[in-house]
């Protein structure tokens, strides 16, 4: 059994801070969209995706630069916070890891910015050498590309996995992989009933993920 996590939102709790940076950056293009809105059209894309959307919103290309720029200010807020890890996730990997079940990180982010973010939050041990991105395939999620390619690498059958999302897109991509989709809700932002209709089976804390997966 493999229990696959996403990052943002399940692993390092960085959604707020990350659409902060957005939203602002997008403002600067002329999109005002709020760090509410800008999550809720955006939140569990590739950045490529995000790019895309965002692109065809304002009709024109972004600046060359914006994205070098935005993740810049983004990195700072991380520091500056701090970045946390989400409440109670180290102690479930540490729980599921000693029951024996083999764990990796399949996310939409970066491999530097998931270096950046799990390093700083004190995860990266935990997963080294285990992390997957959205751009080591061809489709970002909602698309089952990342997931199965996590499966893959690890050597087990996707019916074999359990996915730890915290997005619709994420949710989506999961059960598309035929993987069994845990959905964490626990967040201020979370679109409860969106997920729980992509497929995902809602929990509020990460203190119960244990027992979810084990059962």
């Amino acid at each position: 059994m493999l229990v696959i996590f996403d990052c943002d939102g399940v692993l390092v709790d960085s959604e707020p801070l990350a659409n902060m940076s957005f939203s602002r950056a997008l403002k600067a293009q002329g999109l005002d969209w709020s760090a509410e809105e800008t999550m809720r059209r955006l939140m569990g894309l590739s950045l490529k995706s995000c790019l895309e959307i965002v692109e065809a919103e304002i009709g024109r290309k972004l600046p060359d630069d914006f994205l070098e720029k935005m993740q810049a200010i983004t990195y700072q807020s991380f520091r500056d916070a701090p970045l946390e890890p989400v409440a109670g996730v180290r102690e479930a990997i540490v729980a599921l890891q000693q029951a024996g079940r083999d764990t990796c990180v399949a996310s939409s982010g970066s491999p530097e910015k998931m270096r950046f973010t799990l390093g700083l939050t004190g995860l990266w041990d935990l997963f080294d050498g285990r992390i997957f991105s959205s751009s080591q395939v061809p489709r970002g999620k909602p698309f089952p590309d990342l997931f199965l390619h996590a499966a893959i690498n690890m050597n087990v059958q996707p019916f074999d996995c359990t996915v730890v999302e915290d997005s619709v897109p994420g949710v989506q991509a999961a059960r598309s992989a035929g993987m069994r989709a845990l959905a964490y809700g626990g967040a201020p932002y979370a679109r409860r009933d969106a997920l729980a209709a992509a497929g995902g089976e809602l929990f509020e804390s990460m203190d119960e993920l244990p027992g979810l997966v084990l059962r």
